[in-house]
C-alpha cells in the first residue's frame, strides 16, 4: 500500500502594527486555492497594535492571532512570524503587510516555485519604475538600493526592499534577524551567504491607502537601510568589508610614501618629515584594520558553527513537534482492531 502524501502547508504571515483599517482588505483578498492543492492558514502578528488589530484580525478569518505586548518593530514581527510558521509545520511561509500594498491575488505566484523545488526564496518585484505613487527620486533610490543589494548579497533580486516574499521550510530554518528596524536586506545578505536560490517575480502595487511607517523621511529611511546592509555585510563577510577599508587607509599611507621619496629624491626631503609621519600613521591604521578583519572572520566563521546547530536545534523541535501533531494510530494485529479495555478513559 502506498503511503498517503500530504498536502503542502502554505502559511501566510501578516505582521501588522494598527492596521485594523485596511486588514479586512487584506484577509478577504487572500486566495484560498494554491498550487498543488496546498493548503493554507493565515497568521497575523499584533505588534502592539492599540486599535483593536487583533480582534479585527480574529472576526476577519485570521486562523491565528499572535500579539506582542508592546511594539518592537517590524523584524521582530517578523521574526515571531517566522517561528509561528514554523511551529505550525509550514512548507512555504509567505510575508506580506497589513496595508494591502500588495496583491494578494498573487500569492500563488510566489508561491509556485518553492513547491516546484525551483526556489528557496522568492521576492516579489512591484516594478518601482513603473509605480505610478512613487516620486522620481524614490523610483531612483529604489533602484540603486536594489543594485546596491545585489552587489551586497550576490543574488539577483530586482526590488529588494520588497516584503511581499515567500520562503521555504529549509530557508526560514537558515535565517536569523538581527536588525531591529527591517528585516528586507539582511535577509537577502543571509541568503546570499547561505548560497540559497532565490529568484524574482514581478507583481503589481495597490494604490495606498495610508503613508509608510517604516519610512517616516527619505533621509531616515536611506540612514537605516545603508545602516542594516552594511552591518548584515559585515557579519557575514567581515574580511572584505575589513580589507576594503583598510586597503584605502594602506593606499592613502603609500601616496604620502611615495610624495616623500619624491620630494626626497628632488629636493633632499627637507620639510616633508611629517607627509612620511602621517604615511606611517595610515600604514599602521591599515594593517590593524586588516587584522582586525582577519579576527573578525575567525568570528565569523564560529558564528557560522553556531547557527548551524541553532538551525539543526529547530529542525529536531520543528519535527517532535511533527510527530506530537501526528494523529496516533492503533496498530492492526491479525488484520482486527483490538476492543478497548474496560474503564479505559476517552484519549486526551
Amino acid at each position: 500500500m502506498r503511503p498517503r502524501r500530504t498536502r503542502p502547508l502554505v502559511v501566510v504571515q501578516i505582521p501588522c502594527y494598527n492596521e485594523a483599517a485596511t486588514l479586512p482588505l487584506v484577509l478577504a483578498s487572500i486566495p484560498r486555492r494554491l498550487p498543488g492543492r496546498a493548503r493554507l492558514r493565515v497568521v497575523v502578528v499584533d505588534d502592539g497594535s492599540t486599535d483593536g488589530t487583533a480582534a479585527v484580525a480574529r472576526r476577519a478569518g485570521a486562523d491565528l492571532v499572535v500579539r506582542h505586548t508592546r511594539n518592537r518593530g517590524l523584524a521582530a514581527a517578523f521574526q515571531t512570524g517566522l517561528a509561528t510558521a514554523l511551529r505550525l509545520g509550514a512548507d512555504v511561509i509567505v510575508n506580506t503587510d497589513g496595508d494591502n500594498q500588495y496583491p494578494q491575488a498573487d500569492i500563488p505566484r510566489l508561491v509556485a516555485p518553492i513547491l516546484a523545488g525551483a526556489a528557496d526564496v522568492v521576492v516579489a518585484d512591484r516594478q518601482p519604475a513603473r509605480v505610478a505613487h512613487f516620486s522620481p527620486l524614490k523610483r531612483r533610490l529604489q533602484q540603486l538600493g536594489s543594485a546596491v543589494a545585489r552587489l551586497a548579497s550576490g543574488v539577483p533580486v530586482r526590488d529588494a526592499p520588497s516584503g511581499f516574499r515567500a520562503y521555504s521550510r529549509e530557508a526560514a530554518l537558515r535565517l536569523f534577524v538581527h536588525s531591529s528596524y527591517s528585516y528586507t536586506l539582511e535577509t537577502l545578505v543571509q541568503a546570499g551567504a547561505q548560497r540559497l536560490q532565490v529568484v524574482s517575480v514581478p507583481v503589481a502595487v495597490n494604490p495606498p491607502l495610508r503613508a509608510s511607517r517604516l519610512m517616516s523621511s527619505l533621509p531616515s529611511y536611506l540612514l537605516h537601510s545603508g545602516v542594516t546592509m552594511l552591518r548584515a555585510f559585515a557579519t557575514y563577510r567581515p574580511l572584505a568589508v575589513f580589507t576594503a577599508v583598510g586597503a584605502l587607509f594602506l593606499a592613502v599611507g603609500t601616496a604620502g610614501v611615495l610624495r616623500f621619496l619624491y620630494f626626497f629624491v628632488t629636493e633632499g626631503g627637507a620639510g616633508h618629515v611629517q607627509s612620511l609621519v602621517l604615511a606611517g600613521t595610515l600604514w599602521s591604521v591599515g594593517v590593524m584594520i586588516v587584522l582586525g578583519g582577519l579576527q573578525a572572520d575567525l568570528t565569523a566563521a564560529n558564528r557560522r558553527l553556531a547557527e548551524e546547530a541553532l538551525y539543526e536545534l529547530r529542525r529536531a523541535a520543528r519535527a517532535l513537534a511533527s510527530r506530537e501533531r501526528r494523529p496516533r494510530r492503533r496498530r492492526r494485529r491479525g488484520g482486527r482492531v483490538p476492543a478497548p479495555l474496560v474503564g479505559a478513559g476517552r484519549p486526551g
